[in-house]
């Protein structure tokens, strides 16, 4: 088999284009994958909590916030298995890999997720004019408002934000530094911390959806998926800490 046909026979061999090369039909086509996939993995997400609420029993939870060193062993857990779970999904030979890859790392995030939001789900916040609501619903609705806004604001502006990655990288790695620091000499971080990081997780967010529309390959619509939903799930769960923050026990 000389090379030519050898390319025309493997689907893998080039793995698809860049999206920003792409024709207009195949780089809509990418965006409508990718964000199904984002939509499919926030509803498994929401899918797995609804099990653990059922079926997890409350002292479990309980003794992770009881331990001093327990959230910090889930939060590095979570760390070890979403560098592998984003490296299958990034996978350029097999798609049943880049599936794998989302799918472990919507159970992880399911995981980690898991404490806080039995901690919070008997809070409620009272908003003036508005009556009192669920603290998780609305956080859920602050965090679908920002993304919105982040997300029109990249596909109207057509700007390409990769230029963020070095100071978001730098900003992640200081951000896990100071939550070991705060777990090892037992400090809250506060309300502040809470804030910079939700303009973290929205310089993550402009972020990626600017490299979903320029810099990822047409067939990598899982992986695209995946660097939303992580994105979307650290601007979650600080948004709900800050709601947390101004929240009642009913």
């Amino acid at each position: 088999m000389n090379p030519a046909e050898f390319q025309a026979s493997n689907p893998y061999a080039s793995f698809g284009g860049i999206v920003s090369d792409a024709p207009a039909t195949e780089r809509l086509a990418f965006m409508k994958r990718t964000y199904l996939h984002l939509a499919m993995a926030v509803y498994a997400l929401v899918a797995l909590e609804w099990v653990y609420f059922q079926v997890v029993p409350e002292a479990w939870i309980t003794a992770i916030f009881s331990m001093r060193w327990g959230m910090l062993i889930m939060f590095g857990a979570f760390m070890l298995v979403s560098t592998i779970a984003e490296r299958w999904a990034r996978s350029s030979t097999s798609i049943g890999m880049q599936y794998a890859g989302l799918l472990t790392y919507v159970l992880a995030q399911s995981i980690i997720l898991c404490p806080i939001l039995w901690f919070a789900s008997d809070m409620t916040i009272s908003l003036a004019g508005a009556g009192t609501f669920s603290t998780i619903g609305v956080a859920a609705v602050a965090t679908l408002v920002i993304f919105a806004a982040l997300t029109a604001a990249v596909l109207l502006t057509k700007k390409d934000f990769s230029f963020l990655g070095p100071a978001l990288s730098i900003a992640g790695i200081a951000s896990f530094a100071l939550i070991v620091i705060g777990a090892i000499a037992g400090f809250h971080l506060g309300l502040f911390f809470s804030v910079a990081m939700v303009a973290l997780a929205s310089g993550y967010i402009l972020y990626e959806t600017s490299n979903v529309m320029h810099h990822y390959r047409t067939t990598q619509h899982v992986a695209a998926s995946l660097a939303l939903f992580a994105s979307v799930a650290l601007l979650f769960w600080y948004i709900l800490r800050i709601v947390m923050a101004f929240s009642s026990r009913d």
